[in-house]
């Protein structure tokens, strides 16, 4: 297997930083970065048109972004064929037990937006494992 490719679509710089900290320590592997739910609804755009590069093996993806949320988003990439398989993980920080099914039930998982930089590198390790897991198309 290559270096994994990862995409984050993420508008926090700071969040995006300790990010990229985390991943370093996993490995070598490749990053794209999304700062808004515009850019992300144009690469969903991309794919669905066949331009666009191969597929990430995790999306990371926030809930609040500017322009289109990220549930919004989260329903575009599942209803997107060519997406649909890709593995996506939302970080937020909504904590109610709704908020979460209704991520889970879109066919995402739910993680805690982490605070922490334990968290982050607990974040980063998960990432790998995920993209060493096997699609299951």
């Amino acid at each position: 297997m290559g270096r994994p490719k990862i995409l984050v679509i993420e508008d926090n710089a700071a969040d995006i930083e300790l990010l990229r900290f985390a991943l370093d320590r996993q490995g070598e592997y490749e990053l794209q970065i999304l700062q808004d739910g515009e850019e992300a609804l144009r690469f969903i755009a991309e794919h669905r048109a066949g331009i666009h590069p191969p597929d990430p093996c995790v999306i990371l993806l926030d809930v609040n972004l500017p322009k289109y949320d990220g549930l919004e988003v989260l329903d575009a990439l599942k209803g997107t064929p060519v997406l649909d398989h890709i593995k996506v993980v939302v970080l937020s920080s909504l904590t109610s037990p709704e908020a979460r099914a209704e991520i889970q039930n879109k066919g995402a998982l739910y993680r805690t937006k982490p605070v922490t930089l334990k968290h982050f590198l607990e974040l980063g390790a998960e990432i790998f494992a995920l993209c060493k897991e096997p699609v299951l198309a």
